[in-house]
């Protein structure tokens, strides 16, 4: 694996990997992985309920480096989790261990399952994924205000297995959703915060 920088039309660099014959390709572009659909991509018409999210973390040090030169001093926002670009520091990081992110979906869908994506070891600059959600919950919610939604399923991302992990719905039902709340119960380590990269919703769009 190789590296190189490109140079955003804003002037800042976003690194991108040159993968060797037979390598791994880590990222996803787009809005489907092996041909099953994201409901929640911005692309798809996914957003982000700010107002219910967990408080972003904030640090005017960069977290991230690569060739000694810095990649993330600014905060994202929680935004980036639907959108399709992988890469080390592209994160939504939160305080803590815990925390919410909650989406609307652009129209109601009968999830059948969940991907979540975070960069593997061997492409972090630290040599670890400290920072990667461990236990996490997902809930369907039937409107905006509803403050406790329906437990959808209980799952724990691998810290050694790859990079993209689906789970499917452990509470099968008829019902639809248009907002989800993913609910990350703890991390793999980190003191400070959590990242999140990526998190998908897969299921059949209610036509209703």
């Amino acid at each position: 694996m190789r590296w190189l920088l490109d140079t955003r039309p804003d002037g800042t660099l976003a690194p991108r990997a040159v993968r060797g014959k037979g390598e791994a390709r880590f990222s996803v572009a787009g809005g489907s992985e092996g041909g099953v659909s994201d409901r929640v991509s911005v692309s798809a018409g996914g957003s982000i309920l700010s107002t219910r999210c967990s408080e972003t973390y904030e640090t005017k040090t960069a977290l991230m480096s690569l060739f000694s030169l810095p990649l993330w001093y600014f905060s994202q926002s929680p935004r980036v989790v639907i959108q399709p670009d992988v890469y080390p520091g592209n994160c939504w990081a939160f305080k803590g261990s815990q925390g919410y992110l909650v989406i609307r979906l652009s129209l109601k869908v009968r999830p059948s399952a969940f991907s979540l994506e975070h960069i593997p070891k061997s492409l972090s600059p630290t040599g670890n994924i400290s920072s990667a959600p461990r236990q996490f919950s997902v809930y369907g919610l039937d409107d905006e205000a509803q403050e406790e939604g329906k437990m959808l399923g209980q799952y724990t991302y691998l810290e050694d297995g790859d990079s993209l992990q689906t789970f499917p719905v452990l509470e099968e039902g008829d019902q639809s959703y248009q907002i989800i709340e993913m609910r990350v119960l703890s991390n793999w380590g980190h003191p400070e915060y959590t990242c999140l990269y990526r998190f998908r919703v897969h299921g059949v769009p209610d036509r209703k």
